[in-house]
């Protein structure tokens, strides 16, 4: 894929995998959701594991809300266990949701043949001027949820980035 020539803003990517965070398996998300962020124009500050309890995810998110980053992207978390709590998480962050992104997410992922995104919890919405979305764990939500997300950030993010200029 060619890189996009213009830059869309910072992002971060924020992995919910207790197993990540322990060292027991490496993160195979965290640097497919960066590659593909950067083919879609954004320049990635980092991709942070944290465990799946509602206050380390939170504190990820704030984190990357109060340090400006245009859009963060978790991976993970997103299903019906009991252990799913980034949308849990993620609501306490939010300002204003953005259901029908969060639907599609869900829409495509299932005509995929990602199970995990169609069922997936996962909420997307703004804080502050942070575009905030869910993604479910699974490769193939990544990817598929990725290419529903380049034609829809842009969009946000250039009028997120309008309220700056006023």
């Amino acid at each position: 894929m060619e890189r996009s020539a213009q830059r869309l803003g910072r992002a971060l990517v924020v992995i919910v995998n207790d197993s990540v965070v322990h060292g027991e398996h490496e993160d195979t998300t965290g640097p497919l959701v960066t590659e593909l962020l950067e083919e879609t124009g954004f320049i990635v500050d980092g991709v942070v594991a944290v465990s799946g309890d509602v206050v380390g995810i939170r504190n990820a998110l704030n984190t990357a809300v109060i340090g400006g980053v245009d859009l963060v992207v978790t991976v993970g978390g997103t299903g019906v266990s009991p252990r799913d709590q980034t949308p849990d998480a993620t609501q306490g962050v939010l300002d204003r949701p953005i259901p029908g992104i969060a639907e599609a997410l869900r829409s495509s992922g299932l005509a995929a043949g990602a199970v995990d995104a169609g069922i997936s919890r996962g909420l997307v919405g703004v804080s502050g001027s942070t575009l905030v979305v869910n993604l479910a764990g699974s490769r193939g939500a990544v990817r598929d949820g990725m290419a529903t997300l380049s034609a829809l950030v842009p969009h946000v993010i250039e009028q997120l980035s309008s309220l700056d200029d006023v």
